[in-house]
């Protein structure tokens, strides 16, 4: 049974690794990948019998890779109706953002003083990768590769819960934008990472940090969290036609 489990025809970074290690790493990677890809959608439940019959282990091994998951928020565990993909609220989603933007101000920080030339070089790569994707209109791949790139900066700050967290928070992200996200879809992410590379590359702490909150500015700017802006009370959401046939009975 253990055979059936095979890496995605192209493995990311992050998951390499975990590839590499013990079921509960290869399960935990895919399933963080197509979270971090947006493939699934936040809502989506997510059964132990089929992620069994999808990577041909047991459901012991799922649910060790589902508690990961649900450890850094992305999935939320049910008692008795089983797991599915969090579905953040706007509130959660506008706590996410707060603490993402004090993380990558730290992270920032700490990656102009630690940096290595191979690390920057490895994420100029990143860039050229992201930019391919979108080009060729893989967009799954190139949001990936966005969030990858922010992974790998925390690599390069030097410091393991920093890590740690921004891990959680760039999977939570992405679910966050594939939820809230407005209708314009346009990225040009890769541009404001040049940017932001170069300055660390020149040890300008300070021009480092101003683009990275200019570049969660931009990511903020495209999502909508109005709390007005939907509801699941029909007769809020209808109201209007409600309130023309009280008018016409008048």
């Amino acid at each position: 049974m253990n055979e059936q489990l095979q890496p995605l025809k192209k493995p990311s970074r992050t998951a390499k690794a975990g590839r590499l290690g013990t079921q509960d790493d290869i399960v935990y990677a895919h399933i963080f990948e197509a979270i971090l890809e947006q493939r699934l959608a936040p809502g989506t439940k997510l059964s132990e019998e089929a992620l069994g019959e999808i990577f041909g282990v047991s459901r012991t091994i799922i649910r060790r890779a589902l508690s990961r998951l649900a450890h850094e928020g992305v999935v939320l565990l049910r008692p008795n109706r089983g797991a599915v993909v969090a579905s953040p609220s706007v509130e959660e989603a506008r706590q996410v953002f707060f603490a993402r933007r004090m993380v990558e101000r730290a992270i920032t920080e700490l990656a102009v003083e630690h940096a290595t030339g191979e690390q920057l070089a490895e994420l100029r790569q990143m860039v050229l990768d992201e930019r391919e994707s979108f080009s060729r209109g893989d967009r799954g791949a190139g949001i990936r590769l966005s969030g990858e790139f922010h992974l790998k900066l925390a690599e390069a700050a030097k410091n393991a819960p920093l890590i740690s967290f921004q891990r959680s928070l760039v999977s939570q992200t992405s679910l966050i934008i594939a939820q809230y996200e407005s209708g314009n879809r346009s990225h040009c992410s890769y541009d404001e990472h040049t940017q932001l590379i170069d300055a660390i590359e020149a040890r300008d702490v300070v021009k480092a940090v101003d683009l990275m909150m200019h570049h969660m500015d931009h990511i903020d700017s495209k999502l909508n969290l109005d709390d007005d802006s939907a509801s699941d009370d029909l007769h809020a959401v209808f109201s209007h036609l409600l309130q023309g046939k009280k008018t016409t009975k008048a």
